[in-house]
């Protein structure tokens, strides 16, 4: 795959060290829970899904929900569609949202309404990256790896019309 036209923002190395960090951190905060339910939001948070769950020491089950406001688009729609199994069991459960990038606030909002209508008995956002100078609405993460500008990324899950999930770092796609 070429990468030319792109920019690493956050290489490999630097968001492995902080998706352990990050795993210890939840664990701590987490510690002595029976179970925590990880819900990954698709498709962008995959990848970070998959590394951060190896990284926990608390036993945890893992669901999916597919949201998306882009489409082909580099901005979001503002109009936000979700996906997912209404067989959740999240009631009374401990429950970890993981988010690709916290930035307009209007997926994950979306996404918390859903997940509070169940009524887990804690709910805690994890957000890969973090664009505070996007918000449309106030949202927030009680964990975060890493806040960046206003740019448009790619790598690492998180794709441009579909392509470039699978790079190992966070790049910026140029014009």
């Amino acid at each position: 795959m070429t990468t030319e036209g792109l920019t690493t923002l956050i290489p490999a190395e630097k968001i492995a060290v902080r998706v352990a960090e990050l795993g210890a951190e939840i664990s701590r905060d987490l510690v002595g829970i029976v179970e925590l339910t990880v819900v990954c939001v698709l498709k962008g948070a995959f990848i970070f899904a998959a590394d951060l769950v190896r990284n926990l020491t608390v036993p945890c089950r893992i669901e999916f929900i597919r949201a998306s406001s882009y489409g082909t688009h580099r901005s979001s729609s503002g109009r936000v569609m979700l996906d997912h199994h209404h067989d959740w069991h999240v009631e009374g459960k401990h429950v970890l949202l993981l988010e690709d990038i916290l930035d307009t606030g209007l997926t994950v909002t979306r996404i918390l309404e859903e997940l509070r209508g169940h009524n887990p008995a804690s709910l805690r956002v994890c957000a890969l990256l973090d664009k505070p100078s996007a918000r449309a609405t106030p949202a927030s993460a009680e964990y975060t790896g890493f806040t960046i500008p206003d740019v448009f990324v790619v790598g690492y899950g998180l794709d441009a019309a579909g392509r470039y999930r699978e790079l190992p770092y966070v790049a910026t796609l140029n014009a």
